[in-house]
């Protein structure tokens, strides 16, 4: 019985010396010449490809301090964990934070902190001045966040419902007295949202109430624009400057909740020059 003849090439014979490729190879090579060159290339891809991994990486830390800080369970203290965990994170995004006026926070007693607040990358900025047994005051939504709501709620963040003023109220209360209970601080972002537009939105007068309440100082803590290295609308993120300012600590004692608005304007007002200086220092667009 004689040999079937070979068949020639192009009619189902693969020639010798020569590979196949699938299509599945086909697109991961495509997908490693092509994803590189836009990332260059491409300002608005190079802000979605950061982005998407600046949210994905924190997702990724806060599982790997769930278990460190589940030994403890809900305590404020776990914020040094998850604050040791954040503070190599601008360096991969090449982003140099300097911080002024540290040394306010050198008071003993319990306080507020307010800070502005631009965009998710303000963490960066917190965990670089965040003092010790200090917890922010978050939107409730966030303890709905997977690994980073149950992150944040062994590090003992204070969720507030803000669609809800009576629960809003009542638990501001609570705070007040658990920061002279158990020398606690409290980072609050009066804007209530974040606000991109390069200045600063009216404060709300939620955290200043909590500082009358408990009687406290109030810190104000100015993180300066971002413009140069970062903006949503023009989908734009590269390496840049950022400075934070520690303000000095403004007094409550002998307040009462009629001088809350008054309150609100002084810090806001000081706030405000503070920030147009710094992002002038930093040729950001006021």
């Amino acid at each position: 019985r004689s040999p079937s003849p070979a068949l020639p090439p192009g009619r189902g014979a693969t020639p010798p010396g020569t590979m196949e490729i699938s299509l599945g190879q086909w697109v991961l090579i495509l997908f490693l010449v092509v994803v590189p060159l836009l990332y260059e290339w491409s300002a608005t891809f190079k802000y979605f490809c950061k982005m998407g991994f600046y949210n994905g990486y924190i997702l990724f830390l806060a599982i790997l301090v769930i278990p460190v800080c589940a030994l403890r369970g809900r305590n404020v203290e776990n914020m040094k964990v998850i604050r040791s965990m954040m503070l190599h994170v601008k360096y991969l995004y090449g982003i140099k934070i300097e911080v002024r006026g540290a040394e306010n926070f050198n008071i003993k007693e319990p306080y507020v902190v307010v800070s502005n607040h631009q965009s998710s990358l303000d963490l960066l900025g917190m965990m670089e001045v965040l003092p010790d047994r200090c917890v922010p005051i978050a939107k409730k939504e966030l303890m709905y966040m997977g690994t980073v709501g149950l992150a944040c709620w062994l590090g003992g963040i204070i969720f507030i419902n803000r669609k809800k003023t009576d629960d809003a109220i009542s638990v501001m209360s609570e705070a007040a007295h658990t920061m002279l209970r158990e020398d606690v601080r409290v980072w609050v972002f009066p804007e209530g949202t974040r606000n991109h537009s390069g200045s600063m939105l009216p404060f709300k007068r939620g955290a200043f109430h909590l500082a009358v309440q408990a009687q406290v100082p109030v810190i104000p803590i100015v993180m300066s624009s971002y413009r140069d290295f970062y903006s949503k609308k023009e989908r734009r993120f590269t390496t840049g400057r950022c400075t934070v300012q520690v303000l000095p600590p403004m007094a409550t004692r002998g307040l009462s909740a009629d001088d809350v608005p008054a309150l609100t304007d002084r810090v806001r007002q000081a706030m405000l020059v503070a920030f147009e200086g710094l992002s002038g220092e930093l040729g950001a667009p006021q």
